[in-house]
């Protein structure tokens, strides 16, 4: 079975407890599910793996290369200065999602700009849970 990677960046492990009234309620466990679900739908399997450091996301990324068919991200802070995040996401050669469940571009002027956008096939921000079942269905229709 084909295999796509959801890498989760720092501090995304506390939602649910974390900022409820931005980041809602759910766990990421929670999320994770309904992106699995979304997955087992196109006949992918979906792995998933959560740091909080930004080597460990991109030896995460390097060793994608040769075993995930696309990488769906969620970088959580590290959006907005992890350039070697970036890098890494320029040499994987499937599609990569970049994904939000806020919307960067509604909050404090330092998280308007990504770096992981220009290198990204697409980004899903602000729709909350039901962003991480979109980018699962993006990333399949992707990889048609």
């Amino acid at each position: 079975m084909k295999q796509i990677l959801l890498i989760s960046g720092p501090n995304l492990n506390l939602l649910g407890e974390r900022e409820p009234e931005i980041y809602g309620e759910s766990t990421l466990d929670d999320y994770v599910q309904r992106a699995e679900s979304a997955a087992a739908e196109h006949g992918y399997e979906l792995i998933h793996r959560q740091y909080n450091d930004e080597g460990s996301i991109v030896e995460e990324i390097q060793l994608a290369r040769s075993t995930y068919s696309g990488v769906i991200i969620n970088p959580g802070a590290l959006t907005h200065y992890g350039w070697s995040i970036h890098d890494a996401l320029a040499a994987f050669e499937g599609p990569v999602i970049e994904l939000h469940l806020s919307n960067p571009n509604a909050r404090e002027p330092w998280r308007h700009t990504s770096v992981v956008a220009p290198v990204a096939t697409g980004s899903i921000i602000g729709l909350g849970g039901y962003g991480y079942e979109l980018a699962v269905h993006a990333m399949a229709d992707a990889l048609k």
